[in-house]
């Protein structure tokens, strides 16, 4: 059972920069693909953006491309979301989520889900 634990949100002012990481305790995420979600209060889950588990392809939303880079680091069991320029409306909690037979699909497709991390952009 794969078991994703997200880290990095925080409190950042406008224009400022955070890098989230989403690791798994035990087996390996290699073969996964690997997606960012969002969600605020009453509303619905967002894809932000998505990586394959060969690490060739990789989607952005349109609201986050440019400041939004996705990475991962295999040797570290590790996926980074880079988040730069934010903006008071990136705030949300942030899940990263695994799907193994399929790509960036939406959130009813994924088969592993993070605990989340706040992300706030305030002054």
């Amino acid at each position: 059972q794969l078991q994703l634990v997200e880290s990095g949100g925080g409190l950042v002012q406008p224009g400022g920069s955070l890098r989230l990481s989403c690791t798994s305790s035990g087996e390996t995420l290699d073969y996964y693909a690997i997606g960012w979600f969002r969600q605020v209060p009453g509303k619905e889950r967002e894809k932000v953006s998505c990586i394959s588990s060969s690490d060739i392809r990789t989607e952005y939303a349109d609201s986050v491309k440019g400041r939004f880079t996705i990475s991962r680091d295999n040797a570290k069991n590790t996926v980074y979301l880079q988040m730069n320029s934010l903006k008071p409306e990136d705030t949300a909690v942030y899940y990263c989520a695994a799907e193994l037979y399929y790509y960036c699909s939406g959130p009813e497709r994924q088969e592993f889900w993070g605990q989340g991390t706040q992300v706030t952009v305030s002054s």
